[in-house]
């Protein structure tokens, strides 16, 4: 079996997560954790909007993590980050973190935005 090392180029992959907390780039993010191209930070949930919509030209699709559970987004959320171009892909975030990792490795233009479990 070949293996290749995998360059995350300036955005790192989620390391872990656990009771109120992600771990990325060697961090730890406490609540909620927002990763976009060239920015990770903590995230204050649904409302918090401003940094995504301001980078929509550099993702095309936002995974939301809803926490320990798969939750339906609220429909207002949804519509203004699809109005932006993003598409909308919500799962337990658990599954965001994984798939967006998957994605990331692949070069994907993505995000992620998600609670904490």
């Amino acid at each position: 079996m070949r293996l290749t090392e995998i360059d995350y180029r300036d955005t790192p992959p989620v390391e872990g997560y656990g009771p109120g907390f992600f771990r990325i780039g060697g961090e730890v993010v406490e609540g909620g954790l927002l990763v976009l191209p060239g920015l990770r930070s903590a995230w204050g949930g649904y409302g918090d909007l401003d940094a995504i919509l301001a980078r929509a030209a550099q993702i095309d699709v936002l995974f939301v993590g809803t926490g320990a559970e798969m939750d339906y987004l609220p429909a207002d959320l949804k519509a203004r980050l699809e109005g932006a171009g993003i598409g909308v892909e919500p799962m337990a975030s658990p599954a965001a973190c994984r798939t967006y990792n998957v994605l990331l490795a692949e070069g994907r233009r993505i995000g992620l935005a998600a609670l904490a479990v």
